[in-house]
């Protein structure tokens, strides 16, 4: 290509239209058409009448549903909060029901009360919906905390970006500072965001704040780290990571049984369905599998942190081969590393340009 303005122009529009494709086929692929997929009922009744009915539903729903049945109605309600159903059936003649828990998933309790009102409907009598986990007021769909999340995620990925243009050039200990800060500051807003202005939170914010800090730690560190192997084309793997894999994944807006076998097995480790259900089991389920996710955040700032780890090391090795090289032509080796730092200056301080103009226009 003859002329180097429009190869650059050319470069630069590689990132976006690869972001163009992969957030179609991530979106659409997790959010166009939501089936239950192996969504987990229950149906309450302790005798031969009561496994006939479910497995008279289980066989008329074929995969779409995974069909127990409990004693008790009480036992129906400790499996939905426990999260281990999405709806529960009390079949009557007079006044059938319907458990659900729209805190745990608002799109899921509408997907099992179109598998049951029909069911009511052929007994001739309506269908009574009881929620005995709903979300507050302030956030009645249950789907704050997805927003929550994204803004989160776009704070600490965004962020990575100015860390890792405009800040090539710094020692990556400064770098690391810098990391912890913005965490501490987009978990803040995050924080603020849940309690005061929204009230999504009606209690337990300072735990949020947490669980809010280790998830943002972990994508800016992962990024810090990562940026010192894949330089311009950071911000396309951590939107790759924290966007189209990440929000597709979390839960917030379909639960893994409304989508496929692969956003489903995403759920079961990925930071943002990690934050997601945290929350909800600190906010709405008495802390109920809050352990497990907490974990899940850990791992992966616990992965940042390494993969930083290696990028430092990385770096102090490319520094030292420079100044190795220069030595065999320099009187003095500290000359020479003064030398070979400058020109790693240099190529950063080239390459910061182009990557900016990338990273602030997507």
């Amino acid at each position: 290509m003859r002329s180097p303005a429009l190869r650059h122009v050319l470069t630069h529009l590689i990132t976006p239209l690869l972001m163009c494709l992969g957030m179609g086929l991530a979106y659409m692929g997790a959010f166009v058409t939501p089936e239950p997929n192996h969504l987990p009922v229950a149906v309450v009744g302790a005798g031969p009448r009561a496994k006939v009915f479910a497995q008279t539903v289980k066989d008329a729903a074929g995969d779409k549903l995974d069909v127990r049945t409990v004693a008790t109605r009480a036992a129906a309600v400790d499996l939905l909060k426990s999260r281990d159903v999405t709806g529960a059936y009390v079949p009557s003649t007079k006044e059938p029901e319907l458990l659900v828990a729209t805190a745990a998933s608002d799109m899921g309790a509408t997907a099992v009360e179109k598998v049951f009102t029909p069911v009511a409907a052929k007994e001739g009598v309506p269908l009574k919906v009881t929620d005995v986990a709903a979300p507050v007021a302030d956030d009645p769909t249950g789907q704050g905390l997805f927003f929550l999340l994204i803004a989160l995620s776009i704070g600490s990925y965004a962020s990575v970006a100015a860390l890792g243009a405009a800040g090539a050039t710094l020692p990556m200990r400064i770098r690391t500072l810098l990391a912890l800060g913005v965490s501490t500051v987009v978990s803040g807003i995050g924080a603020l965001l849940a309690g005061p202005v929204f009230h999504l939170a009606h209690h337990g914010l300072a735990s949020l704040w947490g669980m809010a800090w280790l998830y943002s730690a972990g994508i800016l560190f992962i990024g810090v780290g990562l940026h010192t192997f894949l330089k311009r084309w950071t911000t396309l793997t951590m939107m790759v990571l924290f966007v189209m894999l990440n929000f597709t994944s979390s839960g917030g807006l379909f639960r893994p049984e409304l989508q496929n076998g692969f956003f489903g097995t995403l759920h079961a480790f990925w930071n943002g369905a990690g934050f997601v259900e945290g929350v909800r089991s600190l906010l709405y389920f008495g802390d109920d599998g809050l352990a497990r996710n907490v974990w899940t955040l850990v791992v992966w700032l616990l992965v940042g942190l390494a993969v930083t780890a290696i990028a430092a090391t990385y770096e102090r090795a490319r520094v030292s081969r420079q100044a190795a090289a220069l030595a065999e032509r320099a009187p003095s080796a500290e000359p020479a590393r003064q030398k070979a730092e400058a020109a790693v200056d240099e190529q950063a301080e080239a390459e910061v340009e182009a990557e900016v103009e990338e990273a602030v226009g997507v």
